[in-house]
């Protein structure tokens, strides 16, 4: 499975194209517009998702809501795009009507600058920002809806949510209390702040109200549970199959995402072997298993079987509205740097975003193991190799 994708932040239209996804899944226009939703919901997001309502077309690779084994192409149209029809012309040279909305002032903290040096964007860095948005990641997260009904046919399952907005945090032993991630899903999908209680909901809530009545922006972190995966994917032979590594690599990939961490992560650098290692246990209705998480869900670059365990730290965004000091890249004078419309922060998508992340690569490592021609000899052949790995 590969995919990529294209598209302007206000061009008229988002495309991804995905290679790889067996024939015969079901999957509808709803299944990722639900996914595209939720991205656009969030406290501390912006004007724009008052102007857009993502919904996704299917282009080429599904007949009838079911996969054909063929490429699958996705679209969602900008709407906003109807207010940039002139600025962002593709088929038209460029004159004093359609180059009004020049951005000079590079955003400290964003590609604007280095991404204008790299490409020789000289006269104009919106020809650096419009790719470099984090609109992209629209599409991402419809790639990683098609990745998540896939998982689902073998039982896995893919929840992601805020763990902290500023100083405000959720309180990670609350997740003790579910059985599984339809209950923690209900759970923080009913807050504004994906938070897991209403305390840390309301506490996110004050930090981002103060945060946009400053003019400023914050960041916070972000985690993604997996469940259900099967035993062994990845692998320990080279650095580049390790499939912690790879998941690591799409989460640090996302725009804004500055970390990673499995399980304990960091925390671990501060503890004793006997307090991080999962020990293991086997009986004969489960076979192995371990007795705690503390590594995430993997071990040599592999899944133990546990759940999966990710988090990612998210900066502010760079876009101000008390704008920092920058230069003009044409006069090289002194400036405060352009304000584009933005979030006061986007944590709250951000989980959304991940999980899709972390879907994306957890579907790759199923299609790399088992049959990706058909789904229901996938499935078959899942189910064989948990048989096998249960009387190992």
């Amino acid at each position: 499975m590969r995919y990529v994708t294209a598209g302007e932040s206000h061009g008229p239209e988002e495309i991804a194209v995905i290679e790889g996804i067996p024939a015969g899944l079901h999957i509808s226009q709803e299944d990722v517009n639900e996914q595209l939703a939720r991205r656009q919901r969030g406290y501390g997001r912006g004007d724009r998702q008052k102007i857009e309502t993502d919904t996704v077309t299917f282009l080429t690779g599904v007949r009838h809501q079911t996969t054909l084994g063929s490429p699958i192409t996705l679209n969602v149209h900008n709407d906003d795009h109807n207010n940039w029809s002139k600025i962002m012309a593709p088929n038209e040279p460029a004159n004093s009507e359609n180059t009004l909305r020049k951005v000079l002032r590079p955003r400290p903290g964003h590609a604007d600058l280095v991404g204008g040096m790299k490409y020789r964007h000289r006269e104009d860095l919106r020809n650096v920002l419009e790719r470099s948005s984090a609109r992209e990641t629209t599409m991402r997260v419809a790639v990683g809806a098609v990745a998540k009904k896939l998982l689902a046919e073998i039982g896995v399952d893919v929840h992601g949510f805020v763990v902290n907005v500023g100083p405000a945090k959720s309180d990670l032993n609350e997740l003790t209390k579910y059985k599984n991630l339809q209950e923690l899903r209900v759970v923080t999908e009913g807050f504004d702040t994906r938070a897991l209680n209403a305390e840390a909901d309301e506490a996110i809530k004050e930090v981002i109200d103060k945060t946009k009545r400053d003019a400023n922006t914050v960041g916070g972190q972000v985690q993604v549970i997996a469940t259900g995966m099967p035993v062994g994917l990845g692998s320990y032979v080279s650095s580049d199959t390790k499939l912690d590594a790879k998941i690591a690599n799409a989460i640090v990939g996302i725009n804004a995402f500055k970390g990673v961490q499995f399980g304990g992560g960091f925390d671990n650098a501060e503890k004793y072997g006997d307090q991080v290692m999962d020990e293991i246990f086997w009986n004969e209705e489960r076979g192995f298993y371990r007795g705690s998480d503390n590594l995430g869900g993997f071990e040599g670059g592999m899944t133990t079987g546990e759940a999966i365990v990710v988090r990612g730290v998210v900066k502010p965004i760079p876009t101000l509205y008390r704008p920092m000091q920058s230069v003009d890249i044409d006069t090289h004078e002194d400036h405060r740097a352009s304000i584009e419309r933005s979030d006061t922060t986007a944590v709250t998508a951000a989980a959304v975003i991940a999980e899709a992340m972390v879907a994306i690569e957890l579907a790759k490592a199923v299609l790399d193991k088992f049959d990706a021609d058909n789904i229901e000899r996938m499935k078959e052949q899942v189910a064989v190799y948990r048989e096998e790995i249960r009387k190992f």
